[in-house]
């Protein structure tokens, strides 16, 4: 960490506030979660203590990469009232949104070192970039904030409760996206990390830094670490012909019971580190003399998501959990190639209700029509 601030990065990791591991600003390795390990299960997340002082000894808390690539508020212009016109000011992608400063929603681009990223939040950012930053409409604000990170990634080696990332093939190794990537062991009295450069920007730092060869004892104990953590996952899905089960189960009666238990408090949106919906807002102050327009973060799980000239597309609760389960699963394959779904867990944990997409899934599964053949997507 402190070669990364000698080279003029800003840090932002995973740090305690309000009973959560949130990302934020951290200045040093005392910031880091050290001795904490977090409990998930349906609706539930509590901290716990850790018989060891582990520093990335948690799963994953509320906070994904979203926020910091596609903020939760931004302002894209204002306008002030001079005369009889308005002089329109537009301004540069890392101004916040009319807010109080948060974790590196204003950085400027190249500023930020991500320390503690996980794999299935990696792989949502390689979704999110084939929307906002590789696609046919390109997001320049998201790009601006994308360039120039340099991310830590950590292996899990401690699933959560909810966690179904083996499932997704999306961990719990990172094998993408990042410029180093930690596996942290706490075996024979040691504390120490087995490290996987991923980038030339990372073989940079890391010889900048005290550090010996890994010993083939270490692999195998990082190899390990990280394979029990793949055999004690919370949840599991079965892929097998996923978008043939969501798009036959369109008239499912199991629709009807997830409605009677959803609060469609869009919790499940929020948390989810691919979820890109976004609405504008213009507003202005009671003189008219300065307006300004906001982007925020948008649900599907609103009516007034997909509000026409007279009316919702999706008025009831059914409709809109259908549409974000069937698109997460199964359309969005089809539209940008790989599952909405990195199988972090965080939607179960966070949802009030404890409503599993997991559980779902299996329960329409358990209805499904037969055929002589199954697919994996």
């Amino acid at each position: 960490m402190r070669a990364l601030r000698d080279e003029g990065y800003r840090l932002a990791g995973p740090t305690i506030r309000d009973g959560a591991v949130v990302y934020d600003e951290i200045g040093d390795l005392e910031d880091l979660p050290s001795g904490w390990k977090d409990a998930q299960a349906p609706g539930r997340y509590r901290l716990e203590r850790r018989n060891d002082e582990a520093l990335f000894g948690y799963t994953v808390g509320p906070h994904s990469l979203k926020k910091c690539f596609l903020p939760p508020m931004l302002r894209l212009f204002s306008a002030r009232r001079e005369g009889d016109g308005f002089v329109v000011m537009t301004h540069e992608p890392e101004e916040p949104g009319g807010r109080a400063r948060e974790m590196r929603d204003d950085t400027p681009p190249g500023e930020l070192a991500l320390v503690g990223v996980r794999a299935c939040d990696l792989a949502a950012v390689a979704v999110q970039d084939r929307v906002l930053r590789q696609g046919e409409h390109v997001d320049p604000h998201y790009v601006a904030r994308r360039e120039g990170i340099f991310i830590v990634a950590v292996n899990c080696t401690v699933p959560g409760g909810t966690c179904f990332c083996a499932s997704m093939d999306t961990g719990p190794r990172a094998t993408q996206g990042f410029d180093l990537a930690l596996t942290e062991l706490l075996t024979d009295g040691e504390h120490r990390f087995v490290v996987e450069v991923g980038s030339e920007l990372g073989s940079a730092l890391l010889s900048r830094v005290e550090a010996r060869r890994a010993s083939q004892q270490d692999l195998a104990a990082a190899e390990a670490a990280m394979v029990g953590a793949a055999s004690r996952m919370g949840r599991a899905l079965d892929t097998r012909e996923i978008k043939r089960l969501l798009y036959e189960s369109a008239e499912h009666a199991r629709w009807d019971d997830v409605a009677n238990r959803c609060l469609s408090c869009a919790n499940c949106t929020m948390v989810c580190p691919t979820c890109f919906c976004t609405t504008v807002e213009d507003v202005t102050d009671l003189a008219g003399s300065r307006a300004e327009r906001l982007r925020r973060w948008e649900s599907c799980f609103a009516t007034a998501f997909t509000y026409i000239h007279g009316g919702s597309i999706r008025p009831s609760v059914r409709a809109r959990y259908r549409q974000w389960m069937t698109h997460k699963l199964a359309s969005w394959i089809d539209q940008f190639g790989t599952s909405g779904c990195v199988g972090c867990g965080r939607c179960i944990t966070w949802c009030p209700v404890g409503i599993d997409i997991t559980e779902e899934a299996a329960a329409m599964r358990a209805t499904m029509r037969k055929t002589p053949h199954s697919e994996k997507q």
